[in-house]
């Protein structure tokens, strides 16, 4: 089966991480990608910067630009869209292509908590695109709007649905981001060498609401939030990808360390063609000092979670964990969503 399929916001950061992961995929054809205004019919590899360490696909580089518009790419016959647009770019744009019919998995901030829009991570809440039927009743559209969480976020959730089965009650988390979050013009040289930025702005709260949407309970009509608290504590530092977060959790019960990694270790991956056959890779004792944003930042191509330093607390466990920000935080959450909306029949 071959779908159609065009990115919205190509030539950024998100949108070349995109072109780089569809390369070659077995299920997505690409055959639209649009940008601003500046970038509009120009060939792809003009338009865009390209800054991705692989090379701009034959196939791609030729293809030419088209405005951010449903009547700007209606020839072009696609099925799925994936948008890596700004937030409030997106907030405007994607309502215009889901009256139009589009499917769009977006990795825009926009809509992320809003009622009747799933916000997933297809290996721990894929029951929650139950939620496209409400939003089709609500919204009056015949598209669908899937959200993929922040890149934090999907760094830290998968280990907190390992831990859910001891009784998750809260979660305290501080995090290490990358410079790539901040997109290339987002954090200057001067700000971040030699230096860490104690707060990012709006990150904080995305992660304390996010967590808890993803973790909830889809009853058929809406999510019921996860009742644990979480604090993020959210920070900048001077490594170009890879999320690093120390985690803290309070759980009822008591497992030992071992339990804990074995826990994340048999979380169940999803049958799907981007996602990991093992979700979280977890170092033992021998490796107290992984993972490492250099070290494992690709694990699994990038697709996948890697934890350590889990040990036992008053309240709980402590552990690290990391994922690649761009990749799994970002175009690859979209596209593995992409995936999971074929296979349920959405697309």
């Amino acid at each position: 089966m071959s779908v159609r399929v065009g990115i919205l916001g190509a030539t950024g950061a998100v949108g070349q991480r995109f072109i780089q992961l569809l390369d070659d995929h077995p299920t997505f054809e690409l055959a639209a990608v649009t940008a601003s205004a500046s970038s509009v019919g120009k060939p792809y590899r003009e338009a865009a910067k390209w800054r991705v360490d692989t090379a701009i696909p034959d196939d791609v580089a030729d293809m030419e630009v088209r405005a951010t518009d449903p009547e700007a790419i209606a020839d072009a016959n696609v099925d799925l869209l994936f948008s890596s647009l700004p937030s409030g770019v997106a907030t405007e744009v994607e309502p215009a292509f889901l009256q139009e019919g589009y499917v769009v998995s977006s990795n825009s901030s926009n809509d992320r908590m809003a009622p009747d829009v799933p916000l997933t991570i297809p290996e721990i809440n894929p029951e929650h695109l139950g939620l496209i039927d409400v939003q089709r009743d609500e919204r009056g559209w015949d598209g669908a709007l899937v959200k993929n969480p922040n890149c934090s976020t999907i760094t830290m959730v998968p280990t907190l649905a390992a831990l859910d089965s001891f009784g998750l009650e809260s979660v305290h988390v501080s995090t290490l981001q990358a410079v790539s979050g901040a997109g290339y013009s987002g954090v200057t040289s001067m700000e971040i060498i030699d230096n860490a930025i104690p707060h990012i702005g709006g990150e904080e709260e995305k992660m304390e609401t996010e967590s808890r949407k993803l973790l909830g309970a889809f009853d058929g009509a809406g999510i019921e939030l996860h009742d644990a608290d979480v604090v993020a504590s959210c920070n900048r530092i001077p490594t170009l990808d890879g999320h690093l977060e120390n985690v803290f959790a309070a759980l009822s019960e008591d497992p030992s360390p071992a339990e804990v990694r074995a826990a994340m270790r048999d979380l169940p991956s999803a049958d799907l063609h981007s996602s990991p056959d093992q979700l979280i890779k977890v170092f033992d004792d021998e490796n107290p000092d992984r993972p490492q944003p250099r070290l494992d930042r690709t694990y699994a191509g990038g697709m996948g979670v890697v934890a350590g330093g889990v040990q036992t607390t008053y309240e709980g466990v402590a552990y690290n964990c990391l994922a690649h920000n761009t990749i799994r935080g970002a175009a690859g959450a979209s596209v593995l969503n992409g995936e999971l909306l074929v296979k349920e029949g959405y697309v």
